[in-house]
């Protein structure tokens, strides 16, 4: 055992880990999980939460799957930060299919490579900015890390060319305009703007709509009058990112929001800041529509929107004691 190793995990150190899984994204700000710790193995489980899934916009709980794995990734990053080596098993249990992950912390030195401690301090950086950004490219080197990043958790990260773009953003349109005619998922969507609460969207973060109409921001299917900022001018040429995965059943959903988190704290520790754009994933045909044929095989998993700008403010979370269930 590495000297440096911590023999014991204490309360202090256990909801840190914690609080680092839930400053995960997730949509709508949900926050669709549980977790529960083996003391006996020194074992975290993570659950899916069922009470917060969103039975219109996410039937097959697709998204719920990406959150997890988001949390699950930085659940990775901080057990390696604090110096143990973080063994996964996804799916661990077929008798308890709610129970999406499982995560040792094992005695050993972490492997820097594949739990990447120094990630750690942009866990508590990131923050989704629905805000215009400035339009400035992001550097190739950047561009390369998060390629990497991407295909080091098992996925696929694709900046499109211009006019690639312009057609996902055309399909990530027609998915608002469909959400924002649908009265179920407009109530549904509305349901999660929470000023105050502890989960949930509040009206500050929920950033202008696009005054030249360029930028498909999603608005919740309606916002009540005089929520959210006046209109204002988004980047002319928005960079997006495609990630996507080879397959797509639930494993390959736990993948991509590894993949997703990591991607997105990548960006933080450079300064870049990010939006995620899943309008069109909630919709059957415009999800594979979102394939670009030219690629080859694969399933899209989230589009990101990267750039520079100003940092979206920090969405509230739920307390540990509520998320931590009793061994």
């Amino acid at each position: 055992m590495n000297p440096t190793t911590p023999t014991t995990l204490d309360a202090a150190t256990l909801e840190k880990l914690i609080a680092a899984a839930s400053a995960a994204p997730s949509i709508h700000n949900t926050q669709p999980w549980r977790y529960r710790l083996d003391p006996e193995t020194v074992t975290l489980e993570m659950r899916a939460a069922a009470d917060r899934e969103l039975r219109h916009a996410d039937p097959h709980a697709r998204a719920l799957h990406l959150s997890v794995g988001a949390a699950l990734f930085n659940i990775r990053v901080a057990t390696a930060h604090f110096g143990w080596e973080p063994v996964v098993r996804l799916l661990p249990d077929p008798a308890r299919p709610d129970v999406l992950a499982a995560v040792r912390l094992a005695g050993s030195a972490p492997r820097p490579d594949a739990h990447p401690a120094a990630l750690y301090d942009a866990v508590w950086r990131r923050h989704s900015s629905r805000f215009p950004f400035t339009g400035a490219r992001l550097p190739d080197v950047l561009c390369a890390e998060l390629l990497a990043a991407a295909v080091a958790e098992g996925t696929r990260l694709s900046f499109p060319e211009p006019e690639e773009n312009a057609r996902l953003l055309g399909l990530t349109a027609e998915a608002e305009q469909r959400d924002h005619t649908d009265p179920e998922r407009r109530t549904e969507s509305r349901a999660w703007i929470r000023p105050g609460g502890v989960d949930g969207v509040p009206p500050s973060a929920l950033g202008p709509r696009d005054a030249q109409g360029r930028m498909p921001v999603r608005d919740f299917s309606g916002l009540l009058p005089g929520v959210g900022p006046a209109p204002e001018a988004f980047e002319a040429q928005p960079c997006l990112a495609v990630l996507s995965t080879s397959g797509d059943a639930a494993a390959d959903w736990l993948r991509a929001g590894q993949a997703l988190e990591r991607v997105l704290l990548v960006a933080t520790a450079q300064r870049a800041v990010a939006s995620l754009l899943h309008q069109a994933l909630e919709w059957h045909d415009l999800r594979w529509a979102l394939r670009d044929a030219h690629s080859g095989p694969g399933h899209v998993q989230m589009l990101i929107r990267l750039g520079y700008g100003p940092q979206g403010p920090a969405t509230p979370r739920r307390a540990v004691r509520d998320v931590l269930d009793d061994a």
